[in-house]
């Protein structure tokens, strides 16, 4: 087993990659650690260096940087790892919370590893921990799925998959995303289904929207626009909970149902019944056509 000393003769180990968590909004929930690795590492490997200058200019830490980013993460995994050999030790951070977790990191982090340089976490923020923790869903039992997709046909796919989950599951979303993937969770997984949408976690306008996936979405739709970062958190299916209506007819009479509905066309129903269950219109018309 390899083992490795976090301390040198200024804080920090050679030829020693540190993972540092840092801040996802709030400054003052950086750690002591994570500014003495900060202080004395010879390099900072950041995602962006601007974003990180002004961290350490906060906490007035000079240090040269490095960008590392998902444009740039096979390259400069490469050179990164040839400074360790070298002898120096390096600082990872992200823009927030904890590279590799949905975040740059990974590649340098498994070339590292590959290499045989020791890889030391410097814990800190994350904002789907933070999220989940005050969420009031349970939590004895979680699922961290990072982004949800932005294709519509994909994310109803990924909800698809949670349907009947025993466990809670957290997501990150776009702000300008949120309102229509919360009418996909809304058609996919029921309109009780308990949910909360955590937006700007640790930070000035920090809040919490909880309630039935039908309420949350009300919430969200009445405010015509939604800003920040946001964890979208899922919670497990109840054996009170109906599957969602749609999913427990056919697609032929759910098409009947949108064509009264709506008063439109049999052919623009079923587009909209083929969008509603995620799956393309081709499929949906040889579905409907088996069940003539």
């Amino acid at each position: 087993m390899q083992a490795s000393s976090t301390t040198g003769d200024q804080g920090v180990a050679p030829r020693t990659l540190y993972i540092v968590g840092t801040p996802i909004g709030n400054l003052e929930d950086i750690t002591f650690r994570a500014l003495r690795v900060l202080k004395n590492a010879t390099l900072i490997a950041c995602e962006d260096t601007r974003h990180t200058q002004k961290l350490l200019n906060h906490f007035l830490v000079s240090k040269k940087l490095v960008s590392y980013h998902e444009h740039n993460e096979a390259a400069r995994a490469e050179e990164i790892v040839a400074e360790l050999e070298k002898g120096a030790s390096v600082a990872l951070v992200s823009d927030a919370g904890m590279p590799g977790i949905s975040d740059p990191g990974y590649r340098v982090v498994s070339l590292a590893v590959e290499r045989g340089i020791p890889v030391v976490p410097v814990p800190g923020p994350a904002a789907f921990v933070a999220a989940l923790a005050a969420s009031g869903l349970p939590t004895d039992s979680f699922l961290f799925s990072g982004f949800l997709p932005a294709k519509h046909g994909q994310r109803v796919s990924a909800l698809e998959a949670i349907r009947d989950s025993e466990t809670t599951t957290t997501f990150y979303e776009a702000p300008h995303r949120i309102v229509e993937s919360m009418e996909d969770v809304v058609a996919v997984l029921g309109s009780e289904r308990p949910v909360v949408v955590a937006r700007e976690v640790t930070k000035l306008h920090e809040e919490f929207l909880r309630g039935t996936a039908a309420q949350v979405l009300e919430q969200l739709r009445a405010r015509g626009e939604v800003k920040g970062e946001i964890t979208l958190i899922i919670g497990k299916r109840t054996g009170e909970q109906a599957a969602p209506e749609t999913a427990r007819v056919t697609i032929r009479q759910r098409v009947r149902e949108v064509m009264a509905a709506n008063g439109i066309p049999e052919m623009d129903a079923l587009k909209r019944v083929a969008k509603e269950r995620g799956i393309s219109k081709s499929e949906a018309y040889r579905e409907w056509q088996r069940s003539k």
